[in-house]
């Protein structure tokens, strides 16, 4: 079960895109952070997520805050994925998962009838001291980046 409002985040070293660590402290906007956690490159829901999130990264960053996103994919699977749908923000490769956990993201799945561990898309709306503002569990991609925006605009009231 993922995570709620209120939920403080660890600030912990997390390995990007690029093959470096950072804190995630490091990866705020001024205001706070849209940490998204999705199930894979390159798949056409994620594929489309990313790519909403990519068009509207302008207008977040003027409201303060930075969209990463999370999924257990690798540094090169990430690099790859950056490349093809020019994506304009950092992805973190949770290969360990930890990071997923954390967040109560990594859940059982059912695909075909295999059931398997996998992440359960969700989005974050976090503080700047990484405490969650507001929680999407099982996000549906359609309109999604319009819903988090709006509740960007409503926190800064």
């Amino acid at each position: 079960m993922s995570v709620e409002a209120g939920f403080k985040l660890k600030n912990q070293t997390v390995v990007l895109e690029d093959g470096s660590k950072k804190k995630l402290k490091d990866l705020l906007g001024k205001k706070g952070m849209v940490l998204y956690f999705y199930p894979r490159d390159n798949t056409p829901g994620c594929t489309k997520e990313a790519c909403s999130f990519r068009d509207h990264n302008a207008d977040i960053k003027k409201l303060g805050y930075s969209i990463v996103g999370v999924s257990a994919d690798s540094v090169e699977s990430h690099q790859k994925f950056i490349a093809k749908q020019s994506i304009n923000f950092p992805l973190i490769s949770d290969e360990s998962a930890d990071l997923c956990q954390q967040m109560g993201v990594w859940a059982e799945k059912n695909m075909y009838g295999k059931k398997f561990m996998g992440i359960q898309r969700s989005t974050f709306l976090l503080d700047s001291n990484l405490k969650v503002i507001q929680a999407w569990p099982k996000v549906k991609v359609d309109n999604h980046t319009k819903e988090v925006m709006e509740a960007i605009k409503g926190a800064g009231k």
